[in-house]
């Protein structure tokens, strides 16, 4: 596509540029290492560099130690995790300071995941997103260190998942954990770029819900998975922390320019990251966990429509009509291609409530009680 090739090196151009000039500010290379997973066999390790300021105060948010289980601390973890956040308070900037970053593409980047050590580099994007196989690691949550050809050595967690867990847990993002009424122009902009990035408000009851959900599992893995841009990781982590969510990967993705069109398909995103879920972990059955404004009730319907066997319930959560009409500009709900009868008569149970507290008082049905 002519336009898409025309924005991608309008965009390469810039950010080149952007590039010298921090250069000559005394900026670095500055890798953020993402939460990465992966089974006994395979891992993916997730970061991205940026150019940033070596005397800027704040840093980007990593978890301070590892996690006790798949996807929940200690009490005393937990206490140290409020602390932490309350710290990391002060540093909250507006919304708009995320996306205006200067990724740094084609940087090497030494790898270290357990036994293996990987030569890479970033891509044009500055990402990295490698699959490190045969990497010796048990089960459990365990580091990654990644060190760019200039700059500072980071660390990101991975999570290894046993071969014998069976439950796992997807949850999307904006207006099912996160109140955001995305994607809606006026207000969507005024989250994402004019509020401070530590006042965003969750949906009420999810982390109770989801605390429940997962107490007979607690080897189950959690993933968040959202069409936001990579920009926001650090201020979803530190959200994430502070509502007492469960810990997991985050799956999200870059907002700029492909090679076949100007925006990437946020549908097509969240189908390509739970198949590849389905693939890397063979033995789960997944809870999907939604909303009915957009395109999960489709996406979900139609994994559960070709995966039965590998879907153990959906929960989604139902938008009021003034949700609706900012999520899509009509007051209706968004539809699956099967009614939620014949979506259970196929083995999947479903359930619907306007928050967590509504679906945690129907939660048995997707555990079983």
């Amino acid at each position: 596509m002519a336009i898409a090739n025309l924005a991608r090196r309008f965009e390469d151009g810039l950010n080149r540029r952007n590039i010298v000039r921090r250069r000559e500010q005394g900026w670095l290379p500055r890798l953020t290492g993402y939460t990465g997973y992966g089974s006994v066999t395979a891992a993916k390790v997730l970061a991205r560099a940026i150019m940033a300021d070596p005397d800027e105060d704040s840093k980007p948010f990593q978890i301070p130690f590892l996690p006790s289980s798949a996807h929940s601390f200690t009490t005393q973890g937990m206490r140290d995790i409020a602390t932490l956040v309350a710290e990391q308070a002060e540093y909250a900037q507006r919304g708009w300071r995320q996306f205006f970053t200067t990724q740094v593409g084609f940087l090497p980047v030494t790898v270290q995941l357990g036994q293996q050590t990987i030569e890479t580099r970033t891509d044009r994007s500055g990402y990295v997103d490698l699959l490190i196989d045969n990497h010796g690691l048990e089960p459990g949550w365990h580091e990654a260190t990644l060190t760019p050809a200039a700059g500072e050595p980071v660390t990101a967690p991975i999570m290894i998942v046993s071969p014998d867990t069976t439950h796992g847990l997807i949850s999307d993002v904006d207006d099912t954990i996160l109140v955001t009424s995305l994607p809606r122009a006026m207000i969507a902009a005024y989250n994402a770029f004019i509020l401070h990035t530590n006042m965003r408000k969750p949906v009420p009851g999810m982390a109770e819900f989801y605390d429940h959900l997962l107490e007979p599992v607690p080897d189950a893995p959690v993933f968040y998975l959202s069409t936001g841009a990579w920009n926001v990781y650090t201020s979803m982590q530190l959200f994430i922390q502070k509502h007492g969510l469960p810990v997991g990967p985050m799956l999200m993705t870059d907002w700029g320019p492909t090679p076949t069109g100007l925006f990437r398909s946020g549908m097509e995103h969240k189908k390509t990251q739970l198949r590849n879920l389905l693939i890397m972990f063979p033995n789960i059955q997944w809870y999907l966990i939604g909303d009915d404004g957009q395109h999960d009730p489709i996406i979900y319907d139609d994994l559960a429509r070709e995966h039965p066997n590998r879907v153990r319930g959906i929960a989604m959560r139902t938008l009021d009509p003034l949700e609706q009409v900012l999520s899509h500009g009509t007051t209706e709900a968004t539809q699956g291609s099967r009614k939620d009868a014949d979506i259970e008569d196929a083995g999947v149970p479903i359930i619907r409530g306007a928050d967590g507290f509504e679906l945690l008082d129907k939660a048995g049905q997707l555990r079983g009680d």
